[in-house]
This record gives C-alpha cells, structure tokens and sequence, in this order.
C-alpha cells in the first residue's frame, strides 16, 4: 500500500504514499532568496524517496514574514535562485511543491509593529505580539492577487504545484476563525463568508498556476482553542474544498496559541488537543469525517513514526497520503527505509530529544530543537541527536533575535510606505 502510486486529479502522478511535509526552514539570504544552504538541504532531501517535497513557508509579501530567514517571492527578483532550488528539490525524482503563505496577526512584533489581519484581535501573547489592523476590502482583494502572483512565479521557477496554507493559525486560517474574524463584510459574518477569502485565493491561484499544476491546500481540523474554528466548521470548509478545484487537501491542527501540530497541545483547548496528540497519526480521527465529504486525495501529516501505523491508516481508506516532516529531518532515509519494508522502528531514535525537551515551552522547543538540526543538515552535518535543548533553545533564540531586528525594520518600514501609498 505505501509504494502504491496515486494519481491527482490534476493529472499528475505520485509515486508513492509517503510526502515529506512543510516546515519553516528560515534559510533565506539577506534579500529572502533562496540561499545556498536552503538550496543544498533540498539537494539533500532530494534522495529521500518520498513522493512529493513540499516547502517550508514561502511568503507573499516581505511585511507578512511571521519568522526570519523566510524566503518572500513577491517579485521577480529571485527567479533564477527559485529555478536552482526547484532543479535541486526534484532531482531525485520527487514532484515539488511551494507552500506559499501570509503571517497576518501571528508575525512577531520585533518582525512587524504592525501587522494586519481580517480584525483587529490582537494574539494572546502582547508581549511578542501587536495588535493587528483590520485589512479593508481593497487590501484583500490585492492580497488575494499576491497569493497568485506568487503562486504563477513559483511554477514558472520549476516547482510542481503550490500549497496554500490555511492552517495553524496564519492568514488564511485567521479569516475561518471566528476568534481572529469578526467582520461583518462579504468576508466575515457566517461561516460562509469566513471562508470566501480561502475559496477566493483558490480560484485566483488556479487561474494563475493552469489546469496541470498541482493546487493543494493545508487545513486545520480544529484549532484547539474555545472562540477558534471547530472540527465541524472545517468540515463544511472540507465539503466547500471538494466543490472547488484542489487536488489535494492536507489535514493538520493548532495555531502557535496551541500547537496541536507539534503534539504539544496548550491554550484553551488543551484537552482535546491531547486527545488528539497522544498517539500516531494525530489527525486520522477527523480525516475519517473528512472522507465521507471530499471526494478528492487527502493527506494527513502529525504523529506518523512507524511502517505500522502508516500502513493501518492507508488500508483504513482515510487517507490516501502520509505526511512526514521532522523525522525526516533526523532520518533524510526515512522515505526509503519504510518503503524497503524495513521494521526499524523511528520512535526509539526520538526518545531521547523527547526526554531532553521535557520541562520545556512546549511548542517553541521542540521547534527549536528539531530547527537546528534541520539547519545542521543544511551545512551538510549530520544531526546531532545529543543535542541538548537548553542549548538548542540559546542557539535558535539567538539566530531569530538577531534576523529580526535587522529585518523587521526593513518589513516594517516597507509597510508604512505602503500604506502611504494606498497599497496592501
């Protein structure tokens, strides 16, 4: 089942059911190009044997980076890196596919002292956050031409398809929410109005990307915080999704308020979120609801460490697709080794980061944790599994503090002339 081919409705055919999925890279150049180490990790993870390699968060717009180091594609001033990071991605025969997105309110205030999002609710943290603006009409409309200009930059550079992200927490999945989306316009009110601007962005990239790309976006089953969306409201986004012309829809959970995702559940929704997150394949359970109302390729991503489990969720005909991310980042062979039927077991290789995490913040350790090793890899070592977190955690703070003061003046400053300007 698990080296079963699958094909899209877009036409294009995936060789197997293993993905390796998106995950915040922060390896951009002084200018949010492609660097060489971006470029080299993908060189990398090009031999992996996953199907399909999807990008870490590719942004819109220079003021909407939610972390430093974030490739922006806004322009075509990065095609020919963009090209060299396509050719390196694919090499191995694995289709690619950018993840494009925008930070709306969930962008750290060292990054943009101002941000915008559909409300002006501001995160739960003050401290690293400030409160959003309100985006007007006309500002949303532009964005949703920046998703596509994005995305028609992006495939003409080489990748395969796009993802959009709608989930934890970012643009899209602020305008869902009826916590972050209050409004009372053609984007707000209802649920269907909470949802135009992600069917908005859909037809607006189908249209720039053509019928033989690959479109997929990235949902949340619930955001696990009480005023958040529920499973029953992203439910009928899924139904809004089958009617809409995706390819495939990816299934994960959490905003950074409650990271769901990472399997560190917190917020509000702590107790449904660890029930969701106490074992693999966090989010089969809603992917099973999900089947009965898209009738398209799903994929689900969280959890997933074993042959078994991926297996049982395959033959369960819940999913059609795995998502695989930081293991593959400690393991760049994991893709290969279950496909060999190989009975190695990943979960033993992460008890140890496990236990040096315990007792930490949670979400952003194990973010830390597994980011270092990732950029370890990057500059072609080998990751370092005795890693302590406490030293991990100094190594990441350090790197991000520094790229936002440098960079936040430049987004924030860009910005303001923006909005001098009557822009978005």
């Amino acid at each position: 089942m698990i080296d079963q081919p699958l094909a899209l409705p877009c036409g294009v055919v995936l060789r197997n059911r293993i993905v390796k999925a998106a995950m915040s890279e922060q390896l951009a150049d002084a200018r949010h190009g492609p660097s060489a180490e971006l470029i080299a990790l993908y060189a990398r993870w090009a031999g992996c044997g996953a199907a399909a390699l999807i990008t870490g968060n590719v942004m819109v717009d220079r003021a909407a980076v939610s972390e430093p180091g974030q490739v922006v594609v806004e322009s075509d001033i990065h095609l020919e890196l963009l090209k060299r990071w396509a050719v390196a991605a694919s090499a191995g025969g694995a289709a690619t596919w950018m993840q494009i997105n925008h930070g709306g309110r969930q962008i750290p205030r060292l990054l943009n002292a101002r941000p915008v999002a559909p409300s002006a609710v501001a995160m739960n943290n003050r401290l690293l956050f400030a409160r959003p603006r309100a985006l007007g009409d006309a500002e949303i409309v532009a964005v949703v031409r920046a998703y596509a200009s994005t995305a028609e930059r992006a495939v003409q550079s080489g990748f395969g398809g796009v993802q959009l992200h709608a989930a934890h927490g970012y643009l899209a999945s602020q305008f869902l929410s009826s916590l972050s989306n209050r409004r009372d316009d053609r984007w707000g009110g209802d649920a269907g109005g909470r949802s135009r601007f992600l069917l908005e962005l859909v037809d607006a990239v189908r249209a720039a990307i053509g019928s033989q790309a690959v479109l997929s976006v990235k949902l949340n089953a619930s955001d696990f915080q009480r005023g958040g969306i529920t499973p029953q409201e992203s439910l009928d986004t899924v139904a809004a999704l089958s009617r809409s012309s995706i390819d495939l829809l990816e299934i994960s959970g959490g905003t950074f308020e409650s990271a769901a995702m990472l399997g560190v559940p917190g917020g509000d929704g702590r107790d449904a979120a660890r029930a969701a997150t106490t074992r693999e394949a966090y989010f089969l359970d809603f992917a099973r609801k999900a089947r009965a109302r898209f009738d398209k390729p799903l994929m689900v991503t969280g959890g997933f460490r074993t042959r078994g489990a991926i297996d049982a969720a395959l033959r369960s005909g819940a999913v059609d697709l795995v998502g695989l991310a930081r293991p593959i980042v400690l393991d760049a062979q994991l893709p290969l080794r279950l496909l060999n039927g190989s009975t190695f077991d990943f979960a033993h290789e992460l008890q140890r980061p496990r236990w040096l995490l315990r007792g930490l913040s949670g979400g952003l350790a194990e973010v830390a944790w597994h980011t270092v090793q990732l950029w370890r890899c990057a500059r072609g070592e080998v990751p370092d599994i005795g890693l302590g977190a406490p030293a991990a955690m100094a190594r990441y703070l350090a790197r991000q503090t520094t790229q936002m003061r440098v960079r936040g003046k430049s987004a924030t400053g860009m910005a303001a002339r923006r909005r001098e300007a009557g822009g978005a």
